[in-house]
C-alpha cells in the first residue's frame, strides 16, 4: 500500500511512540513500517532524544512537514534524557487505550498492529502483547520470546522491547525507570507492568512480525557487559517479586544454565565425531569441568562417549 492513501482500517484506539536518537533513515523505514500496516495506529509520535547529526535532523524535519503519510506524525523534541525518558514523554502525549512502543532503528512487518491488538482485545489479563522477531544487519536469526507471567519474566527477558502495551498499566506502574541508562530498562519494565495485578500476563504472537536491527556496538549488547550489575538493580527493585516466586527465579535461572550447557556438550560431541580438534575453552572444560552445575556430568558423558582419547596410560 502506497504510504499516502488513506487506511479505512485505522486502529483508532492505538497510538505509535517511536524513539529516535542519530538514527538518519532508519527513523524513516521505521515511520513507514507503521504507515504500511495492514491497521496503522491512529498517530505516529515521534520522540527526538535530542539528536545532534544533521542528517538525521533534516529527516525529522521532513517527516513533521509531509502530508501525504496517511497517519499523523507528531515529533516531540527534548533533551538527551535516554531511551526509557523518551518513551515516557511519547506515552505521556498518547491518549489512546493501547500504545505501540517501537524503537527508530526498527520496522514492523504490516499484520503487527492488527495481530498483536488482537491479543489485547481478546484478553483483558494482558498488560502487554508483542511477537517474535526477525533480526537483520550482523544477524541473520529468528529471536522467539515465549512471554507469560511474573514469573516468567524473574529470571530472564521474555518480551521484545518493541510492544503494544495498555496505557493504564503504564500510568499505574510509573512508566519506565528514567535512571536505568545502561540497558535492561524494557525488562525492568515489563515486571512493573506484571506486578500491577495478580493475573497479569504479557502473551507473544508466534510470528516474527519485528524486524529488529542487529550490529555489533548496540546497546543491547553492550549492556551484556554489565548483566550481573543490572539482574542485582533489578532484584533489589522488585525484591518482593523475587521473594515471593523464589524458586521459579532460580529454576529459571538454572534452565537456562542446564539448556546451554548441552547445547556446548553438544557442539564438542559433534565436533570429536567429525575428527575436529577441540577449541582451547573446551580442552580445558574437559581438563578441569566445572562441580556442582552439572559441568562434571558433561565431561564425563563426553569422555565415555570417546574413551580412546580420555584414557591414560
Amino acid at each position: 500500500m502506497n504510504p499516502s492513501q488513506k487506511n479505512p482500517h485505522t486502529a483508532m484506539d492505538v497510538q505509535a511512540v517511536v524513539t529516535s536518537f542519530n538514527q538518519g533513515s532508519m527513523i524513516l523505514e521505521a515511520v513507514q513500517s507503521l504507515c504500511t500496516q495492514t491497521t496503522p495506529p491512529s498517530e505516529i509520535i515521534l520522540v527526538d532524544d535530542g539528536s545532534t547529526d544533521e542528517a538525521s535532523l533534516r529527516i525529522l524535519e521532513q517527516l513533521e512537514s509531509d502530508p501525504s503519510f496517511c497517519v499523523p506524525i507528531t515529533v516531540l523534541r527534548q533533551p538527551n534524557g535516554g531511551v526509557s525518558s523518551a518513551r515516557n514523554a511519547g506515552i505521556r502525549r498518547a491518549e489512546s487505550p493501547l500504545v505501540l512502543v517501537l524503537d527508530g532503528d526498527d520496522r514492523l512487518e504490516p499484520s503487527y498492529v492488527e495481530r498483536v491488538c488482537g491479543l489485547l482485545h481478546e484478553r483483558p489479563d494482558l498488560v502487554a502483547a508483542s511477537s517474535w522477531m526477525h533480526t537483520f544487519g550482523v544477524l541473520d536469526a529468528a529471536i522467539c520470546p515465549a512471554g507469560g507471567g511474573i514469573t516468567a519474566f524473574l529470571s530472564r527477558n521474555c518480551c521484545p522491547a518493541t510492544h503494544i502495551l495498555r496505557r493504564e498499566a503504564w500510568e499505574k506502574c510509573g512508566g519506565y525507570d528514567e535512571s536505568m541508562r545502561s540497558g535492561f530498562e524494557d525488562w525492568d519494565f515489563f515486571l512493573s507492568l506484571l506486578e500491577t495485578a495478580p493475573e497479569a500476563r504479557i502473551e507473544i504472537v508466534s510470528e516474527p512480525l519485528i524486524d529488529y536491527r542487529t550490529a555489533p556496538a548496540s546497546s543491547n549488547v553492550r549492556s551484556m557487559e554489565k548483566r550481573l550489575e543490572l539482574m542485582r538493580f533489578l532484584i533489589e527493585k522488585h525484591i518482593d517479586s523475587y521473594r515471593a516466586h523464589i524458586a521459579d527465579a532460580v529454576l529459571g535461572v538454572e534452565s537456562i544454565s542446564i539448556a546451554r550447557l548441552f547445547g556446548w556438550e553438544g557442539e564438542m560431541l559433534q565436533g570429536l565425531s567429525a575428527g575436529q580438534k577441540l577449541c582451547g575453552t573446551s580442552t580445558e572444560f574437559l581438563q578441569q569441568p566445572s562441580y556442582g552445575d552439572g559441568g562434571m556430568a558433561a565431561a564425563v558423558r563426553i569422555a565415555s562417549a570417546f574413551p580412546h582419547l580420555f584414557l591414560k596410560d
